[in-house]
């Protein structure tokens, strides 16, 4: 499988920290290279949800800046948080908004920056990107880049619910048992799951290369009606997430500690040219190809080893 095959952003309890795309059944890891360092442990749910979720984590620690910039994944995520409250700002016409419950993020479409204390705690789900619309009231297009609380997804009492259960667990992995838990108590049916399902996976596969219209004509919808079932599932058109998988699967192959052919790179990755894989780096990150290298080796430099470390980048 490609390395945007799978997608996750990793989350955190004040922080979004990124796509990892490649997840273990289970895992421990701990951020090295700091003087207080970071905790992450994930797992993969069991069935059904294992088809909806790449995994569901537990992370505590200390964040490596006091802000990161995460740029959009293909990957929607819920974070459950249970340490002092964070702030996301959802793109520069955006404010700031504070979140002490924790939040729901629909598969972006602009960069989000999250801001977060000195120390986080959380617990969270890194879902496929049509995995969080069965745990959703409401259609995922009106959430799109405007990420809310939980509370206004499952309401007070049963996010209160959960955080107190959450926070008299013994250790991160009865942790993960009660939010999967909670996830097979809220699993609900969905139309047009297996639609955009089986679609989105074909462009997983290919990261992105695959031709939307020839998506649609393979499963025998129209072109109108593929968009419609991914609006109200996922939040964005088929072609704004085949273009997600693209450039995640583009940044997945930047190794930033050795020397980079743009030309080569960007005409593996399929783009027209250095101006287009240029103009579409600077869409999802805001930075250039080679100002995202810069930014990027400096968070090895400064956090060689940390748990975050893959997606997310320094914002200050």
């Amino acid at each position: 499988m490609s390395a945007a095959g799978r997608s996750s952003g990793i989350g955190a309890g004040s922080m979004l920290a990124a796509a990892r795309l490649d997840h273990p059944g289970a895992r421990c890891r701990r951020g090295i290279g700091d003087a207080v360092g970071m905790e992450y442990v994930s797992r993969v749910p069991r069935p059904p949800l294992g088809g909806l979720i790449d995994d569901l984590y537990y992370l505590e620690g200390a964040p490596p800046y006091a802000r990161l910039t995460l740029p959009p994944a293909p990957a929607a995520l819920l974070i459950v948080n249970l340490g002092a409250p964070f702030r996301i700002r959802g793109g520069t016409d955006i404010e700031t908004a504070e979140y002490a419950d924790g939040c729901v993020v629909t598969m972006p479409t602009r960069a989000l920056e999250f801001g977060y204390p000195l120390r986080t705690r959380s617990v969270g789900v890194h879902f496929k990107p049509w995995g969080l619309a069965l745990f959703l009231p409401m259609p995922a297009a009106e959430l799109c880049d405007r990420p809310v609380t939980i509370e206004q997804v499952w309401g007070r009492p049963a996010i209160a619910a959960l955080r107190d259960r959450l926070a008299a667990a013994d250790g991160p992995h009865k942790m993960l048992t009660l939010l999967e838990e909670e996830l097979m108590r809220r699993l609900c049916e969905t139309p047009g799951l297996g639609l955009v399902r089986h679609t989105s996976s074909v462009m997983a596969a290919t990261s992105g290369a695959v031709p939307v219209g020839d998506l649609s004509v393979a499963v025998g919808v129209s072109s109108t009606h593929l968009a419609q079932r991914f609006k109200e599932l996922i939040g964005v058109t088929p072609k704004r997430l085949a273009r997600t998988y693209r450039f995640a699967a583009t940044v997945f192959s930047i190794n930033p500690a050795g020397p980079i052919d743009w030309g080569d790179l960007a005409g593996g990755a399929g783009y027209f040219d250095q101006a287009h894989f240029g103009h579409e780096f600077r869409a999802f990150t805001g930075l250039t190809p080679t100002r995202y290298v810069e930014v990027r080796r400096r968070f090895l430099r400064e956090h060689p080893g940390h748990a975050l470390d893959g997606w997310p980048l320094p914002a200050d």
